[in-house]
C-alpha cells in the first residue's frame, strides 16, 4: 500500500527526555520573548490556546460588544467569525477579490459606507492572508484609517509572509497568530494576539488568566477565559521558531514545483503572488481548475488522490454560505464562491520529498 502524503504536517522534535518537573510559567514568557524578538521588538505578543483565542482577545480589546458590527472576510476559516459571535455582535461579510483571493477592499469600503447610511458604523474590520498569501495590505489599511475602524490581521495562516518588506501579523491594530498542527511552526495546539502597546499586552493577559484582580486571593470583577498556552507547548514553540527559515524555504520550494509542474496546463493555475510586493509562506499550495464537461472537477480530482492515499482539501467554504452565517449581511459578488468551487489545497508539508510530489502531480496529471 502506497504510504500516505498528508496535506499539511509540521516537522516537530520532541525530546522525551525532557524534565517535566522543570517546565513552568517562564516557558510561555520565553517563547513570547522569542517571537516579539522575531518582530524586532516592535510588537508585544501574548501567547495563548488557539488562533481563535486571539481573535477573541483582539475583539474584547477593540471594544466590541453586543450588537456590534464587525466586517469579516467571507473567504476564510470559520474561526475568523465565530469569535464575533461570541461577543454577540454581527458579523457582516466581505467578497474576496481574484489576485490574492483575499478581502476586496472595494467591497470592503462599499460596505462601510452603507453599514453608515443604515445607521451603524461597524466597530472592527478583520482580514485574512489566506493561506499564507498576503491581502492587499496598502488599500484594507488605508481604509480602516479612513473610517476610524479598529484593523485586526488575521496571520494565522501567514507567519514568514511579508508584504513590502513587513512581516504580516503587523499591519493591523492587532494581529493573530496560530500553532495549530498543521502550521508551519506548531506547539500542538497554540496561538498568539499581536499588540502595539505594552498596556494592551497586559489586558489581553489579564483577560487570558481568567480576570484575576491584583489581590493576595482570588478575586474576580470581570468575565475572564482559561486562554494561556501551555508550558510544554511553549517550550516547543521556542525551538520551532528557531528552525522558521529553513521550513520557509521547503514550502517555496514544494510550491515552485507544482508551479513548474503544472505550467503546461491551460486550464490550471496556482495562487500565486501577485508582485514582489507579496511574499506568500506558502504555507498550503492552492490550485484553481477551469475545466468543462467533466462535473464537480474538483472533488473528483480529491477522490482521485484519495484513491492515491493522497490528502488534498476543497478551498474553505465562504462564510456568507455557511448555515450557520445565512442570515447574515454579505457584499460582492461570485468571487469567493467561484474558488470553492474550482479550488484545491494541495499537499504542502515541509516533509514532502520529491517522490511525494511526483506521485501527487502525476495522480492529477492523469486525471487532465
Amino acid at each position: 500500500m502506497l504510504n500516505k502524503i498528508p496535506l499539511s504536517e509540521s516537522i516537530i522534535n520532541i525530546d522525551l527526555k525532557t524534565s517535566f518537573s522543570s517546565i513552568g510559567t517562564d516557558d510561555v514568557k520565553n517563547f513570547e520573548n522569542s517571537l516579539e524578538a522575531y518582530y524586532e521588538h516592535q510588537k508585544r505578543v501574548v501567547a495563548v490556546n488557539s488562533g481563535t483565542s486571539a481573535i477573541h482577545l483582539a475583539l474584547i480589546l477593540s471594544g466590541v460588544e453586543k450588537g456590534d458590527e464587525v466586517l469579516c472576510q467571507s473567504l476564510t476559516y470559520i474561526a475568523t467569525a465565530s469569535p464575533i459571535l461570541y461577543q454577540k455582535a454581527t458579523p457582516i461579510f466581505i467578497d474576496s477579490e481574484k489576485e490574492t483571493w483575499n478581502m476586496c477592499p472595494d467591497q470592503l469600503e462599499l460596505a462601510i459606507k452603507d453599514r453608515i447610511l443604515k445607521g451603524k458604523k461597524p466597530k472592527a474590520i478583520i482580514f485574512v492572508h489566506l493561506y499564507g498569501m498576503p491581502a492587499k495590505v496598502d488599500e484594507i489599511v488605508r481604509i480602516s484609517r479612513k473610517y476610524n475602524i479598529t484593523l485586526i490581521e488575521d496571520a494565522a495562516e501567514a507567519l514568514g509572509a511579508e508584504y513590502k518588506g513587513k512581516k504580516c501579523g503587523t499591519f493591523g491594530d492587532f494581529g493573530i497568530l496560530s500553532f495549530n498542527n498543521n502550521k508551519i511552526v506548531s506547539t500542538l495546539g497554540g496561538g498568539a494576539l499581536i499588540c502595539n502597546t505594552e498596556k494592551e499586552k497586559e489586558k489581553a493577559f489579564f483577560y487570558a488568566t481568567q480576570a484575576k484582580e491584583k489581590e493576595n486571593y482570588y478575586e474576580h470583577k470581570t468575565l475572564g477565559y482559561n486562554y494561556r498556552m501551555n508550558s510544554l507547548g511553549a517550550r516547543l514553540g521556542v525551538s520551532q521558531l528557531k528552525k522558521l527559515p529553513e521550513y520557509l524555504k521547503k514550502r517555496r520550494a514544494i510550491n515552485d514545483f507544482y508551479k513548474g509542474y503544472f505550467k503546461r496546463f491551460f486550464r490550471v493555475q496556482l495562487l500565486k503572488e501577485p508582485s514582489a510586493s507579496f511574499v506568500s509562506n506558502y504555507w498550503l499550495s492552492c490550485i484553481l481548475f477551469e475545466l468543462e464537461g467533466v462535473g464537480d472537477s474538483t472533488t473528483k480530482i480529491m477522490t482521485l488522490l484519495r484513491e492515491n492515499n493522497i490528502e488534498s482539501r476543497l478551498l474553505w467554504k465562504p462564510m456568507h454560505l455557511q448555515p450557520l452565517f445565512k442570515n447574515h449581511p454579505y457584499y460582492g459578488g461570485k468571487v469567493a464562491e467561484n474558488l470553492f468551487k474550482k479550488g484545491l489545497c494541495l499537499p504542502s508539508g515541509s516533509n514532502l520529498e520529491k517522490n511525494d510530489l511526483l506521485r501527487i502531480s502525476e495522480s492529477i496529471k492523469n486525471f487532465l
